[in-house]
């Protein structure tokens, strides 16, 4: 078994095979230097390298997987069932599992340059936390789950902060707008400037500093410009050996590709969503992609079970923790509960009342067991009553099907 990716997915995999003695040889390839890590506290503060670590070299040991780091898969034969490394060796497959992962986009026609950057490897968070310092002036471009994390990181260290957004508000895609309120004041209150419905014309940067031209003849200087504008999946690899390739690697509903050998997991991959109509989703998530991974190993051992799961996503920025479960839907119907504490959860039903979406915002985790809870709701398909969702003197609990019970 072949893994090209020692990314979430990719770690789990090799693990599960594993814990499914498989006694088979599994390999793992790693095109960075690095001991495969966790990307979430890349964004959420000054990671240091014991906490970021999926797995240690001697754990990898211990379970027989073998470790190829520094090097990155060129090319799938698939007739000879073959990956070709670019240091030159081949490495031979009965089954590949590629979890590739996502590269952050880039903004275009921007030349690169010192001051300019985007975090997504522990080698770009390496370097953005040691640029901050007080004083320092960063200019976010996007306001997604990662610029506003680093924005808030940003800021708890005293630089000055300003967050530059294309779209209307914050957080436009899959986070209900009152839950984005809630995020950009408390952003607002630690001093963030955040402009949104602005247009980029053009980055310039030099050897003072770096200036943003936006619409309306307005200008922004900063020492340091991180780019946050979303990922692109990798794809290269599957795409050149001729596998279905759009927005990801497609795949069925047991992870598997258009060629029986190959599979894909994580955020390389778009997959039918059972729970929502088999609807094609790609998603950018640990727990997605750790599912994932799982589920593909399994698979590559013949198990023809299919992949289904909630999303799940969570952000911590500042005190406040903000979680969603689930998808949005365009014809889907928002009840929004608001609790004593100030927690805020929007609940969305589909059309025939069945839940599915839910999100929230509060200090902490203490929204997390209710999270929880609306997971169970959307997996059983729960239709529960509106009026008692938006009830907080309603337990939620109590709003699930009788005999379904959270796991």
């Amino acid at each position: 078994m072949v893994i090209v990716g020692a990314g979430e997915a990719g770690c789990r995999a090799a693990v599960a095979l594993r814990e499914k003695d498989y006694e088979g040889t599994v390999t793992l390839i790693n095109g960075e230097r690095h001991m495969p890590y966790e990307r979430p506290p890349l964004s959420k503060g000054s990671p240091g390298r014991a906490a970021t670590t999926i797995i240690t070299e001697a754990e990898l040991a211990a379970l027989r997987i073998d470790h190829l780091s520094s090097t990155t898969a060129a090319a799938i034969d698939r007739s000879s069932r073959e990956v070709a490394l670019q240091d030159g060796r081949r490495v031979p497959y009965e089954k590949l599992l590629l979890a590739t992962g996502a590269s952050p986009r880039s903004l275009t026609g921007v030349a690169a340059h010192d001051r300019i950057m985007t975090v997504r490897t522990l080698d770009d968070a390496d370097r953005f936390h040691g640029r901050i310092r007080p004083g320092i002036r960063v200019a976010m471009v996007g306001a997604g789950f990662i610029g506003l994390e680093l924005a808030a990181v940003a800021r708890q260290q005293d630089a000055d902060v300003i967050v530059i957004e294309a779209q209307p508000r914050i957080l436009m895609r899959g986070v209900p707008s009152c839950i984005g309120e809630v995020l950009a004041a408390r952003h607002s209150e630690a001093g963030v400037v955040i402009e949104t419905g602005s247009v980029i014309l053009g980055i310039h940067a030099g050897d003072e500093a770096a200036t943003i031209e936006l619409a309306g003849s307005k200008a922004v200087k900063a020492d340091l410009v991180v780019v946050g504008i979303g990922a692109t999946p990798n794809t290269e690899l599957a795409h050149a050996c001729g596998l279905a390739c759009h927005d990801g690697i497609q795949v069925d509903l047991n992870l598997q590709t258009g060629d029986a050998n190959i599979f894909a997991a994580g955020d390389c991959c778009s997959f039918p969503a059972a729970l929502f109509g088999d609807r094609r989703i790609r998603i950018e998530s640990w727990r997605s992609a750790r599912e994932q991974g799982e589920h593909a190993a399994i698979a590559m051992l013949g198990s023809r079970e299919p992949f289904v799961n909630v999303p799940w996503f969570w952000s911590d920025q500042y005190e406040l923790g903000l979680q969603v479960v689930g998808l949005t839907r365009n014809d889907g119907t928002s009840i929004v509960r608001t609790m004593n504490d100030g927690a805020v959860i929007v609940f969305q039903l589909a059309p025939d009342g069945t839940m599915v979406f839910a999100g929230g915002i509060a200090r902490g985790t203490s929204i997390a067991r209710d999270i929880k809870i609306a997971e169970a709701m959307i997996r059983n398909r729960v239709s529960p009553d509106p009026v008692c969702l938006a009830d907080a003197d309603i337990k939620l609990k109590t709003l699930l099907a009788p005999k379904v019970a959270m796991s």
